[in-house]
């Protein structure tokens, strides 16, 4: 399996939902028909956040986007000019704290 295959960045983000959802985290996985999956983290039937995993050259990371811009729009991570390593430790934990639930 080569370090960007889709299987590895699908796998990847089912493990951050089952993650967030043993916090107690409302997530959905998003698999559009053309483009990378998304795992959407929903508060009270609102989209909070979008989040994708992306291979950067030292590994894999989480990087997300407001669910209130559009999809296409402006990259928006949780933190300015930060992503989180989705080897990370705590990487749910994070990721939960930040979009504020």
């Amino acid at each position: 399996m080569s370090t960007s295959d889709p299987e590895e960045r699908f796998t990847r983000l089912v493990r951050l939902g089952r993650d967030l959802r043993r916090l107690g985290v409302g997530t959905s996985l998003v698999l559009p028909a053309t483009g990378y999956p998304v795992l959407e983290i929903r508060s009270a039937g609102e989209t909070r956040a979008r989040i994708t995993a992306v291979h950067r050259s030292r590994g894999w990371v989480f990087t997300g986007r407001s669910g209130r811009s559009s999809w296409f729009g402006r990259v928006r991570p949780w933190r300015p000019g930060a992503w989180v390593w989705a080897e990370a430790d705590n990487v749910a934990d994070v990721i939960a704290s930040a979009v504020a639930l």
